[in-house]
C-alpha cells in the first residue's frame, strides 16, 4: 500500500500544483462546475501544499495540544474570488497555490484554477493560525517553509 504522496500534487518553484478532475458531483444540473466546488478544490490545494511542505494539519493540531494544551489549526479568515470561465464535467484542472505574504498569525495565499493554460478562477485567501480559539504567531519552522524566497532577501 502507498502513502498517497503522489496524490498531493507537486511543488514547482514556489507554486503548488494539484491536478483535479471534475466529476458529476462537482457540477450543477447543466454539467457546469457549481461555484462552491471551486472552494473544495482550492481547500485541497492548500492542504496538499502544506502536506508537501511536511505539515500534516492533524499532526500539527495534536502536537500543539500536547505541548501547549490547545491545538493549533488554520481557519480561512477572508477570501476574494473571481469566477472567470466555467469548467465542465470531465475537465482536468490544475489548482495553483502560492504564498504571497506571511505575517504574525496570518498568511496570504494566491490561488488559481486552470484548464490547461486557461485561467478559470482566481482567488486571494487570508488564513489565520489559531490555538485555543485565539490567533497565535505561526511557528518559525512553518513560517520559514511558507515564506516566499523573494521575501527572504528583504
Amino acid at each position: 500500500m502507498t502513502d498517497g504522496q503522489g496524490l498531493a500534487g507537486r511543488i514547482d518553484g514556489e507554486t503548488h500544483l494539484l491536478p483535479v478532475r471534475v466529476y458529476y458531483e462537482d457540477t450543477d444540473f447543466s454539467g457546469v462546475v457549481y461555484h462552491a466546488s471551486y472552494l473544495r478544490f482550492m481547500e485541497r490545494g492548500r492542504t496538499d501544499f502544506l502536506r508537501l511542505l511536511g505539515v500534516a494539519q492533524g499532526d500539527l493540531f495534536e502536537t500543539a495540544k500536547q505541548e501547549a494544551g490547545a491545538g493549533f489549526f488554520f481557519v480561512v479568515r477572508s477570501m476574494g474570488i473571481e469566477f472567470l470561465r466555467p469548467a465542465r464535467i470531465d475537465d482536468v484542472l490544475t489548482v495553483e497555490t502560492r504564498t504571497e505574504v506571511v505575517k504574525g498569525a496570518t498568511l496570504n495565499l494566491a490561488q488559481r484554477v486552470l484548464r490547461g493554460e486557461e485561467v478559470l478562477v482566481e482567488a486571494s485567501v487570508r488564513v489565520a493560525f489559531l490555538a485555543g480559539g485565539k490567533p497565535v504567531r505561526i511557528p518559525d519552522g512553518l513560517r520559514r517553509a511558507m515564506t516566499p524566497k523573494a521575501s527572504d532577501a528583504m
